[in-house]
Formats: structure tokens, sequence, C-alpha cells
């Protein structure tokens, strides 16, 4: 992207700061990919704070296709697969199963169902039988090492667990 065009919102250093807090204050971001990857951009809320509000505006103007980064251990304690066992996507997107809450949920598809599957995804004491699968939220297995020396070093959701990492928020986003 032109960086010149988003020089009006300060310094890269300054976006990724206001952008930082706004996922504090429980606010989104939309986090660009490269042109020459992707090439698409990313709306990122905060899972711990996200509103039904928030997950309906993301299903109805995004692709409906909802993502949760999810640490690599928290995937292990879930006991979350691998969507499939031979990755042959081109940017080796680590989708694991898609995943439902067991309890508080109807279909599943709904914005409130959706909030309900990503609380109980991350919460705390969150064990394997909180979930069902197949469901409506599609987890992505975070790489440990994240990013380069600085936050958001990657772009589009790989830049959300950048986020998480720099300790903006202390789940999953």
């Amino acid at each position: 992207m032109n960086q010149s065009l988003l020089s009006p919102f300060g310094t890269p250093i300054e976006r990724v700061e206001a952008a930082l807090e706004a996922l504090r204050q429980g606010r989104g971001v939309l986090v660009a990919d490269d042109e020459d990857r992707e090439n698409e951009g990313d709306l990122i809320f905060a899972a711990e704070s996200m509103t039904p509000a928030q997950m309906a505006l993301m299903i109805r103007e995004c692709s409906g296709i909802v993502c949760l980064c999810l640490t690599e251990e928290r995937v292990r304690r879930l006991e979350l697969p691998m969507m499939v066992e031979a990755n042959s996507s081109q940017y080796q997107t680590a989708f694991t199963v898609t995943i439902e809450a067991a309890e508080g949920v109807t279909t599943g598809v709904s914005a409130a169902d959706r909030i309900t599957t990503i609380r109980a995804a991350i919460a705390d004491d969150a064990r394997p039988s909180d979930l069902n699968r197949p469901g409506h939220v599609f987890p992505l297995r975070a790489r440990e090492g994240g990013g380069a020396d600085s936050p958001w070093s990657h772009r589009g959701h790989r830049g959300s667990d950048d986020a998480r990492r720099s300790q903006a928020l202390r789940r999953a986003v």
C-alpha cells in the first residue's frame, strides 16, 4: 500500500499504537494484507470484548467467515485438529476444524451464537467438551514466534496474533 496515502493518520508506529489502543477500548481495526500476498483486509476485534453488534457487522460487511486466532497451546488444550492433514493452501493458513459452543447456542450461525462460541473457546477454564465440531467459527492456529521485531510486522489475520502478543490483549483476537 502506498504509505503516503496513510500519512494523515500518523507514522507507522503511531498507527500501530492507535490500533492497539482501539482494540483495548473494544473497537475494531482494519489490517491490510500485502499486495503480493492475499491482498485483502481483515477486520479485527478483541475476542474478549467483542459485542454481538460488532459480530453482526463483521458477518454482514465482510465475507461471513469469522476466524479466531488461538495460540498453539490453546489449540492443543482444546484438542482442535487441523482442518486438513496435508495443507496445500498457497499461504499455509493454519485452520483447525470449525467450532461451536456446546451450550448456549441455537443454530450457531447468529452473531450472538458466534460470540458465545468465541467466549467458550477463550475462557480460562475452557475444555474440549465445551466445544462442538463442526461449527460456524473458524479457529486459526497462531504460529509461535509471531512477527519480527516490531508489533504487527505481519499483515491480515497474522497481524491479529501480533496484537495479542504485544500484550494489548489478554486473549485471542
